[in-house]
């Protein structure tokens, strides 16, 4: 199916088909014009050169045939008149810290107004490319700023792409059209961020001890995340590091998306942990912002725990109050690890956007979505695999939450209270396609707590379970979640709501 999602999420496509060179530079002239009229107070984006330039930060996950989007997307970029800053391969997190540091004048041109994007379709098959944008016009109490733009703004910036298909849009003339100059060192200035983070939030006064006598494997899925994953773990003082998926072959090692099915194959990161006798097992996806973890015994925890791990981390330190944020398909063991310190979770609309604009506004400590999705505002504000991971081995760690000990972390993850959650998808030919299901989801379900800021989601109270239905905002799909006390009560409730929409006469009903 050829479709071109564009959305809070950015622009993903079939590279080939729905993601052309033509597409891939409109979207980012779009991008680069809507930044110009931001920059100077405008709201046109018609050319005239701005008095005021723009900067763009660019990465990419290094996927194969990334080059013709990195191609065709300065083109559009510097077509705008927009200079790019181009990082090369490199994590979508250190895309931010990078957009961060230039706001802040760490590496000259102040005066410029400065922007994110990465070329990445993140967890999606290797046919699949995009391009997310990423702002940084608020920075919060630690300097960072840059995030996925606001649902209102990516609005706008789709508007304007869809005017270019009929009109010139911010065009520069030849005397205004960007520069193109290359930066390195990001991954280096990432790690740092994340140590002084650890001691500058008190959950240790050195971070390169936290990692004495452990051993550590990586998967990096031959994606982005590799270079800053060695560094990181160098960095922490692990007694060693077990590297799986770091060829710069663009060609993923296996299925991208890090689920326990496609981390469980022979020679895999499973088994990578229980032949090397290692403590924890990372795996991340393409551009390095989600991550999956394994306990010691090379078994699959879920993404899940991801955030509820390092959420403990961060509230762990014995700051009582506070605000952690995460969406509405995210476990409800974030409750559980909040509520054991007067914390308080706001739940938003799926996609790192919403989230994001909820921990600005509530000031959260920690926020973050259940697909393995770390936020720590400390380092930045996108999800962070190497914040995650740092998160969790300071949790295991006997310098860190250990507190002279180490501890396996299947026995951390026993301390947690423990529910079931399972998902299926249905393809759609459009997004608006879910719209009868969901409907007939709510209406079904009206006795119940129900929320229908994005999709529905029914709360069983009673039950300690919940129901979410939406569309997907990257993919041509609506996702079935449930979670319950196991997985038997999670699938009825999955087939039962399968059930609702078949018999409203939805086309959306075969799921997968």
């Amino acid at each position: 199916m050829s479709v071109l999602m564009l959305g809070v999420s950015g622009c993903r496509g079939l590279v080939g088909s729905s993601l052309s060179p033509a597409v891939i530079a409109r979207y980012a002239g779009a991008y680069g014009a809507w930044l110009s009229a931001r920059a100077n107070g405008g709201g046109g984006g018609s050319g005239g050169g701005p008095a005021r330039r723009v900067r763009v930060v660019l990465a990419r996950d290094g996927r194969a045939g990334c080059e013709m989007v990195w191609a065709s997307a300065v083109g559009g970029l510097l077509g705008a008149g927009c200079d790019v800053v181009d990082l090369g391969v490199a994590m979508t997190p250190t895309a931010a810290i990078m957009t961060d540091a230039y706001v802040r004048g760490e590496y000259g041109g102040k005066e410029m107004y400065t922007a994110g994007m990465v070329l990445t379709a993140s967890h999606n098959p290797q046919e699949w490319n995009g391009l997310k944008c990423l702002l940084a016009d608020e920075p919060g109490e630690e300097g960072a700023a840059a995030c996925a733009p606001p649902a209102a703004s990516a609005d706008e910036i789709i508007k304007l792409y869809h005017r270019s298909a009929t009109e010139a849009v911010g065009l520069a003339g030849w005397d205004g059209l960007g520069r193109l100059v290359n930066e390195e060192g990001g991954v280096e200035y990432h790690v740092a961020r994340v140590l002084d983070a650890l001691e500058e939030s008190g959950l240790t006064s050195d971070a390169s001890t936290l990692g004495g006598g452990l051993r550590v494997a990586v998967d990096s899925v031959n994606g982005s995340g590799g270079e800053g994953a060695r560094l990181l773990l160098e960095a922490l003082g692990c007694e060693e590091c077990l590297l799986l998926g770091t060829e710069e072959t663009g060609i993923f090692s296996h299925p991208p998306e890090p689920t326990a099915e496609n981390l469980s194959g022979a020679g895999g990161l499973a088994d990578a942990v229980r032949e090397a006798g290692c403590d924890v097992g990372f795996a991340q996806d393409p551009d390095a912002d989600r991550l999956a973890i394994l306990d010691e015994r090379g078994s699959y925890i879920g993404e899940e725990y991801t955030l509820a791990l390092g959420a403990r981390a961060v509230l762990e330190r014995g700051v009582g109050g506070g605000w952690v944020v995460t969406n509405l398909s995210t476990s409800r063991m974030l409750e559980d690890v909040a509520g054991g310190v007067n914390a308080k979770v706001e739940r938003t609309p799926v996609g790192e956007a919403h989230v994001v604009e909820a921990m600005k506004r509530t000031r959260a400590v920690v926020g973050g979505e259940g697909n393995g999705g770390v936020i720590w505002p400390r380092v930045t504000y996108v999800r962070d695999s190497l914040a995650a991971m740092a998160l969790t081995i300071w949790l295991i760690s006997a310098k860190g939450g250990g507190r002279g000990e180490k501890r396996p972390l299947s026995s951390i993850v026993k301390t947690m209270h423990s529910y079931a959650i399972e998902k299926r998808k249905v393809s759609l030919q459009r997004k608006e396609d879910a719209a009868p299901a969901v409907a007939a989801i709510a209406r079904a379900h009206a006795s119940e707590k129900v929320d229908t800021r994005d999709g529905c989601r029914v709360d069983f109270v009673s039950r300690r379970a919940w129901l979410h239905v939406r569309a997907s905002n990257t993919e041509p799909i609506m996702r079935l979640i449930a979670e319950a006390a196991d997985r038997n009560a999670a699938n009825q409730i999955l087939d039962d709501a399968l059930g609702i929409i078949a018999s409203s006469g939805s086309s959306a009903a075969n799921a997968r």
